[in-house]
């Protein structure tokens, strides 16, 4: 049975905006994997580890065949075809970052994966692109929509639409 997943990418190392469009061209390779949907790409600054690169930031929408597990090996995956070494240490600079944020309405939690992600209500730089997405998503656990947590956020750094650069 096919579910509706939202998912979160990052980059700040190199092609930011190559980056992301890779990966959700990569995403898109799986036939497990239909009607990708991105949200604009937002700039926005480390929060934890701040002597790093801005990044560039988006939440997609997909439906897929996946169990959870599934998708998060195929993002690795694609996370390993772009260049993202198999460990790394937290909140350091990457090329690609992907995180499942909401698999249908499941909630799990292991030692490996944890859905809806953990720290989504906590950034903006995931909640403002998922609004422009689906503001009416109700969030299992919290069981607010995202623009109702949107306000509520904690989280007050900047995140500002990224405008593509035009060639002269």
């Amino acid at each position: 049975m096919s579910e509706r997943v939202y998912l979160s990418l990052g980059s700040n190392l190199g092609d930011r905006e190559a980056n992301l469009a890779s990966a959700i061209t990569a995403l898109n390779t799986f036939h497990e994997i239909r009607h990708i949907q991105s949200a604009s790409f937002y700039e926005s600054e480390p929060l934890y580890n701040t002597d790093q690169p801005t990044f560039l930031n988006t939440v997609v929408s997909l439906e897929t065949d996946f169990t959870p597990f599934q998708l998060l090996d195929a993002i690795r995956h694609v996370e390993q075809l772009l260049g993202r070494p198999p460990s790394r240490e937290k909140n350091m600079p990457r090329t690609i970052d992907i995180d499942i944020l909401c698999y249908g309405t499941a909630v799990i939690e292991t030692e490996e994966l944890t859905i809806p992600h953990d720290d989504l209500v906590n950034r903006r730089f995931v909640l403002v692109p998922l609004n422009e997405l689906n503001p009416d998503l109700m969030i299992p656990v919290w069981n607010q929509p995202v623009k109702t947590l949107l306000t509520l956020c904690p989280d007050t750094s900047q995140v500002r639409k990224h405008r593509l650069e035009k060639n002269a």
